[in-house]
């Protein structure tokens, strides 16, 4: 896609798809919607996984130990760039212990061939662990790039 062009029905459609899915704890369409090799980056703390298999492991984590603890969210936008499908939440969560939080989160479902690509996720480190589970500590560092 050129910069500047808007992103066709079919991916965007695939996009929405998916954060539909996951939303309802879907997971069988979930991985649907997804790429062969997907990549899931997850920023500020720099750490990256791919693979269907991992994006599995992640989603049946998600769904079953992150999810419960979500006690509600809200959209605060939404975006579409020649990438992907940008989203932004807050949501409320209820610990085991009783305790609330909130947290702010950026998720970019980014286009992919047939499906998504993968995604890039921007929240705090203590969302990401909850979010993650075990997979967290399989993810790697992302690599250096240089700047320009």
């Amino acid at each position: 896609m050129s910069a500047g062009s808007r992103p066709d029905e079919q991916a965007l459609a695939v996009a929405l798809a998916h954060a539909a899915a996951e939303g309802s704890g879907d997971l069988t369409t979930t991985l649907a919607t997804l790429d062969d090799d997907p990549v899931y980056e997850f920023q500020p703390v720099g750490r990256v996984f791919r693979g269907k298999d991992t994006a599995r492991r992640y989603y049946e984590h998600f769904f079953t130990h992150f999810s419960p603890l979500t006690e509600s969210f809200e959209i605060r936008g939404e975006w579409t760039t020649p990438e992907g499908l940008g989203q932004e939440y807050t949501v409320w969560l209820r610990l085991p212990d009783g305790t609330r939080e909130r947290h702010e989160i950026i998720g970019i479902l980014l286009f992919g061939i047939s499906g998504l690509a993968g995604e890039r996720v921007y929240a705090s480190e203590r969302l990401l662990r909850l979010m993650l589970g075990p997979i967290y500590d399989e993810t790697t560092q992302l690599e250096n790039e240089e700047g320009p």
